[in-house]
């Protein structure tokens, strides 16, 4: 059984006249997959990847997860949900400016309620991506490629099934991004499923399948 699976996802914005930016969405997504959703601006790939990330509901379609209808979820499900089975890296970071780096990447253990073992388990993450020495630094004393290496860290400290990528190396030089692809790409060997969202064909081809999308309906 797929971990991840949308059947019919529609999204509409404003009133019923309002164009819909999703049109029946149909795709699944295991646990280990790794996959690239291709699409220029406004052909619907940040929504879709809002919807599947829990940050944003459909209009009509169900979403399941791990077999769970998600729209049978209260607010309070749906938020702890998203934050111990989903981990996001975005092409901007979002650390928190005042705080070092170990307290950046316990923020999600904080958020959960559950710091039992999390300073040893970020540290192992900072040293599995190379930022262990870097521990005690801010984000403003760190290039671009580290502080991304950071936001991985984050995104997985609370060991979360499914990585959510979006544009995770838009601000980087072609050979940080390529560093940073390869760390991302080893995270399905330990099971956890990844899709990438990008509008990049370079760093799509570190993905296992490439979907491509095109006003809000997917394209084989």
């Amino acid at each position: 059984m797929s971990f991840i699976r949308l059947r019919n996802i529609t999204k509409q914005y404003g009133d019923e006249f309002s164009p819909f930016v999703l049109k029946g969405v149909s795709m699944s997504i295991g646990k280990g997959d790794f996959i690239a959703l291709m699409g220029v601006s406004g052909s619907g790939k940040s929504t879709l990847m809002n919807i599947i990330g829990l940050l944003d509901v459909p209009t009509d379609g169900q979403y399941y997860i791990d077999g769970e209808d998600v729209s049978r979820m209260d607010d309070k499900s749906l938020s702890s949900l998203r934050n111990k089975r989903v981990g996001f890296i975005f092409q901007s970071f979002y650390l928190i400016p005042y705080l070092n780096v170990l307290d950046n990447v316990l923020l999600p253990r904080f958020y959960a309620g559950d710091m039992h073992g999390a300073e040893k388990k970020a540290m192992e993450l900072l040293d599995r991506f190379g930022m262990a020495d870097k521990y005690k630094s801010r984000p403003g004393q760190l290039s671009g490629g580290q502080q991304q290496r950071v936001a991985i860290a984050r995104a997985m400290v609370n060991s979360p099934s499914l990585i959510l990528a979006d544009e995770p190396t838009g601000q980087l030089d072609s050979y940080t991004s390529e560093n940073i692809m390869q760390y991302i790409a080893t995270l399905p060997e330990t099971g956890v499923a990844v899709l990438l969202v990008t509008h990049d064909a370079l760093v799509a081809s570190f993905a296992q399948k490439i979907i491509h999308i095109r006003d809000g309906v997917l394209e084989d």
